[in-house]
């Protein structure tokens, strides 16, 4: 109990009882065994409790030896546990019980069932063993995601600046559950206590820390969040999650307005460059749009992980305009990928009409092969250059008187123009022409 007590504060900095109990080991009966290991752990000054949260509940945080206690349990660096969150347990800390409830409804850790051991009697007595029942009450949650080891919480995200670096902006928790598809998940929780407009600016931190480069020994440039965390897997910068809880402050009308105004205030942060980028075939007009410089911003609210778990339809992803599971929202159905499936898909329809009309052509061919050639119509025989009339001569012509053909009149004709011989070319014969 005072590992999982050192373990839980190491991670949320601040919490109660009830929320360790919750986090670490859901499957105890209540959270008595965690408020002991509390107060022993207070009796050797690792932890303390300066004020309650505003449920009335004593709230508990670290002391600097507790945190190195904790860093041990938590087998991570000293340097990465952050601070002791000394003095805010002062004010009931309602943001960061927001952000333990959002760990707790994300993580959601399964309840194992926990029985008093018996005592051991001899064998003589020993009653025959019976199968053990699930313990009563215990009801089975859906999954959840990571366990405490995943998380991170207030974690700064620092800019340089011409005096060294600064926070420009501190995430209020970073999952990182490779198993359940999320390398990195930076989680933004919303009290709805500040404008819409303060909210949006965080966002615009946020690109600007992603848009940040440094150099690799190799002398390439590369995002200086991927020196800390690792790549996606998925185009564009890590995805940040924004959980709503409007409480009893803000009704449901109220919060569908704050969202839809931090939509439109982010826009340039979240929504792709359109890429018109054609397609096969001069008569397709398709593209894409790219997330290179693009964050995934999604929205839900504290009651509906509570209520649901995180792998069912929670996540609205701005720009998809539906409740849709965390995989489907994380999805970028309009980039590259996308296009260039639709593409491979018009090739291969394409290709596929081209081999039919292809096969079509063939048959035809072969239908042309088997079927007789048809009669030839005669040329038509060109009229009689003289009379206009059929070269062959009117019908019931005579053709034995008539001139031998010429080709070029009619037989009239050639009777007409056949030059017969004089006296003296019938009794000396035609003398030759001179040349």
């Amino acid at each position: 109990m005072r590992a999982h007590v050192l373990a839980a504060l190491g991670v949320l900095k601040l919490a109660t009882a009830d929320q360790m109990h919750r986090l670490m080991a859901p499957g105890h009966k209540d959270n008595k065994a965690f408020r002991n290991a509390a107060l022993d752990l207070a009796r050797h000054g690792l932890v303390v409790s300066e004020g309650s949260a505003r449920d009335g509940n004593k709230l508990w945080n670290l002391t600097p030896l507790g945190l190195d206690a904790a860093a041990e349990v938590l087998d991570r660096p000293a340097g990465e546990m952050g601070g002791t969150a000394r003095g805010a347990a002062r004010s009931g800390a309602p943001h960061a019980m927001a952000v333990n409830e959002t760990v707790i409804a994300i993580t959601r850790t399964p309840a194992t069932a926990t029985r008093p051991v018996p005592r051991r009697q001899p064998a003589s007595m020993a009653p025959p063993a019976t199968e053990q029942e699930p313990a009563p009450g215990l009801v089975l949650e859906p999954h959840g995601m990571g366990w405490i080891g995943s998380w991170s919480t207030e974690v700064p995200l620092s800019l340089p600046t011409s005096r060294g670096s600064r926070a420009g902006v501190r995430a209020d928790a970073v999952l990182q559950a490779p198993e359940a598809g999320l390398p990195v998940l930076f989680v933004e929780v919303d009290n709805c206590t500040e404008s819409a407009d303060v909210l949006a600016a965080k966002f615009e931190k946020y690109l600007r820390y992603f848009r940040l480069k440094s150099k690799n020994p190799l002398g390439s440039e590369s995002p200086v969040w991927r020196t800390q965390y690792p790549s996606t897997g998925r185009e564009g910068h890590p995805p940040v999650v924004v959980v709503f809880n409007p409480g009893t402050r803000t009704g449901p009308q109220a919060l569908k307005n704050r969202m839809n105004t931090v939509m439109e205030l982010t826009r340039l942060v979240w929504s792709g460059s359109y890429h018109g980028a054609g397609g096969y075939g001069a008569e397709e007009r398709d593209g894409y749009y790219g997330y290179a410089d693009a964050i995934p911003l999604l929205f839900t609210t504290l009651d509906r992980l509570q209520t649901s778990g995180p792998r069912t339809a929670v996540w609205w992803r701005c720009g998809h305009g539906q409740w849709e599971t965390l995989p489907d929202a994380l999805a970028n159905p309009a980039d590259h990928d996308a296009w260039y499936a639709r593409d491979e898909q018009r090739r291969r329809q394409r290709d596929e009409e081209r081999e039919r009309q292809h096969q079509e052509w063939a048959a035809e061919r072969g239908r042309w092969a088997q079927e007789p050639d048809p009669a030839l119509d005669p040329e038509p025989v060109p009229p009689c250059e003289r009379c206009k009339g059929p070269i062959t001569g009117p019908l019931g012509y005579d053709l034995e008187f008539a001139p031998p053909e010429d080709g070029r009149h009619c037989p009239s004709c050639r009777t007409d123009l056949r030059q017969y011989p004089t006296l003296r070319e019938a009794l000396f014969g035609r003398r030759p022409r001179s040349k």
